[in-house]
């Protein structure tokens, strides 16, 4: 049986190490669990701010926690040491972690205050050669207890990433990113984040007819090439698809059958407060009516990913929610759709998109772990039938990415080559997007190439935008402004 040998705190230990060692037990490995006697010097003011904010968080996995339960054990083949120091007391391999270009885990998270507009990265070490990175999506840049989440659940993923990776003989150096340098003290930092980010909400809600989100979805016909070509907003300018202030409409959907053109939206009635999927008609004016609605449930939907297979239309929408994935299929198109098969249970799978490759089904989304992001841990399953059963790939998470994990549209032919878009939350969820190559996807790893950004253009007038998905000549997008 493999083996792992898990180094932990004897003191300064917190949450993040006990929840990180029940998720290693499911990997069929043998645990041991010692503690380093180190004491590393914790910054002085993290715990204060993080005990202070635990009157309104519970459960950041940063808060102290009394140490590990040492388990003995005679020798390992991989050494996980979440002190950052040290060298293994053995021939076995040792992996180490630093963020933000810090080995203490307390100062690496005081750099989410400490650096500027903080885009932190997580560095795996093994022997001291950098094997992966890990570029987690901060959701929240206000209260530091949430951005600890989700640096933490990504320490967990890229762990369990590499062990995954070591184990299979994949786990390959790869450059190492330069560390950024904090620019202000950490209480500066963070008071100033805090104060900003507390106003700017506080000022959007008094804004007479503001909304907490918004999004806005554009279309146009085109003949040949279009932005996954270009990789710029150019080209003749998108049409608005018109809401009435009550509502926007989001995740834009092509879809041609027989002949007629549809689009798929996301409905968002700011009174229900909830999803819905939608759907409506081009005329023949190449103009849309309002969306109608034809699928609902007591969770909110999204991301409403259409498509035929043998004769019939399906569709998987986002609810992630709902902790499951649904394939729907289409009863009388496209007004009455009906649950045809849960392919994910107990999962929150984000933006699920399909592949036909090698004779199967694949299906690529983001994962959303505990407390973590659910825009930057993508996650692959596998299946020779559509409705499953459905297994996940056995290097999962295949990546953690902020600017390229997430789904943005269906997968892109151009040529023999195949591309995915992906959505850029590095500054703020929606962002923009960009496209990866599929170079490697088989039952022993999946490669995507580097990101390809869609750059800001005269066609549409959002900076950036979050879903691209074309049918036929009908092209869509939306970003929120």
């Amino acid at each position: 049986m493999k083996t792992l040998l898990l180094i932990g705190h004897a003191a300064n230990a917190r949450l993040w190490e006990h929840e990180l060692l029940e998720r290693l037990g499911v990997l069929n490995c043998a645990i041991g669990v010692s503690l380093s006697q180190e004491v590393s010097q914790q910054p002085y003011f993290l715990d204060a701010v993080l005990n202070a904010e635990a009157r309104k968080f519970d459960g950041c996995l940063a808060l102290a926690a009394p140490p590990l339960n040492p388990v003995s054990f005679a020798e390992a083949d991989l050494v996980i040491n979440l002190t950052g120091g040290g060298s293994p007391q053995s021939a076995a391999s040792m992996l180490t972690l630093s963020i933000a270009g810090a080995y203490c885990l307390g100062e690496g998270l005081c750099r989410l205050r400490t650096v500027t507009n903080s885009a932190p990265e997580i560095v795996a070490r093994v022997n001291g050669q950098v094997v992966a990175v890990a570029r987690p999506m901060l959701g929240d840049r206000v209260w530091l207890s949430r951005d600890c989440n989700d640096v933490l659940v990504s320490c967990q993923n890229l762990i369990i990433s590499c062990v995954k990776r070591f184990f299979a003989g994949k786990l390959e150096p790869v450059p190492e990113p330069v560390a950024p340098t904090p620019s202000r003290p950490f209480l500066i930092g963070y008071g100033r984040d805090l104060l900003q980010g507390l106003a700017s909400r506080g000022l959007r809600k008094l804004k007479p007819g503001s909304k907490s989100f918004y999004w806005q979805t554009g279309y146009r016909l085109i003949d040949g090439a279009g932005i996954a070509q270009s990789r710029k907003l150019d080209g003749p300018p998108f049409m608005l698809l018109p809401d009435d202030g009550n509502r926007f409409y989001a995740d834009p959907f092509a879809f041609d059958h027989k002949g007629r053109s549809y689009l798929f939206v996301e409905e968002f009635p700011y009174a229900l407060g909830r999803g819905i999927i939608s759907v409506t008609e081009l005329k023949p004016d190449g103009s849309f009516d309002p969306p109608r609605r034809v699928l609902e449930e007591p969770h909110h939907l999204s991301y409403p990913n259409v498509f035929q297979h043998e004769g019939s239309i399906f569709m998987i929408p986002e609810s992630g929610g709902a902790n499951e994935v649904v394939l729907y299929r289409a009863e009388e198109f496209p007004d009455r759709w009906v649950r045809d098969t849960v392919i994910l249970e107990a999962r929150c799978f984000n933006d699920a998109t399909l592949l036909e490759h090698g004779g199967k089904f694949w299906m690529f989304g983001t994962e959303r772990f505990g407390g973590g992001s659910a825009s930057d841990t993508l996650m692959v399953y596998s299946a020779a039938n559509l409705r499953g059963p459905w297994q996940p790939h056995p290097l999962n998470p295949i990546l953690i990415d902020r600017a390229g994990a997430r789904p943005g549209g269906n997968f892109i032919q151009i040529e023999d080559r195949t591309f995915l878009p992906v959505q850029d939350g590095t500054l703020k969820y929606g962002g923009g997007l960009g496209l990866r190559e599929v170079m490697l996807l088989n039952d022993e790893d999946v490669v995507l190439g580097e990101i390809a950004p869609i750059a800001s253009g005269p066609a549409w007038h959002g900076a950036g935008i979050h879903t691209l998905t074309r049918s036929g000549r009908l092209e869509t997008i939306d970003s929120s402004p």
